[in-house]
């Protein structure tokens, strides 16, 4: 019994071990992504595990240091000068990586952020834009 707990305990360590290192790859998560019809600016529009904004009452600028103020997140790629970056957050416990995106378009800057494990996000990543989007006001 107490062989097969620390078993358990030891692959649940390993597991959370690989969500925390798993490398982020650049080319796959820091993409131009195609919104969906009528994203409204200001609301945030929620998947099973990704969530759309478009921001046209604040600057890409601002986004970056909102981001890079919030806990676990780190800029994975891109600039402000390039009107593209994408950033990625991690959850406290468990290390999964969610990546968002925001990129200038003619419209204002369009926000995209989704997880990279599971299917679900169990609605992390539109909490994280309404968030946001709430500095910026």
């Amino acid at each position: 019994m107490k062989l097969a707990l620390a078993a358990l305990l030891f692959l649940i360590a390993l597991l959370a071990a690989y969500f925390r290192a798993a490398p982020s790859d650049v080319r796959r998560w820091h993409v131009a992504q195609a919104p969906p019809q009528g994203l409204v600016a200001g609301a945030v529009v929620t998947g099973r595990d990704d969530a759309w904004a478009l921001v046209v009452a604040g600057s890409l600028a601002q986004l970056d240091a909102i981001a890079l103020a919030t806990p676990r997140t780190q800029r994975l790629a891109g600039s402000v000068d390039a009107g593209h970056i994408t950033w990625v957050t991690r959850s406290r416990l468990w290390g999964f990586p969610d990546y968002t995106t925001a990129e200038v378009t003619p419209q204002g800057v369009v926000l995209f952020a989704r997880a990279r494990f599971g299917s679900n996000d169990w609605g992390v990543n539109g909490a994280r834009l309404r968030d946001w989007l709430a500095r910026l006001s």
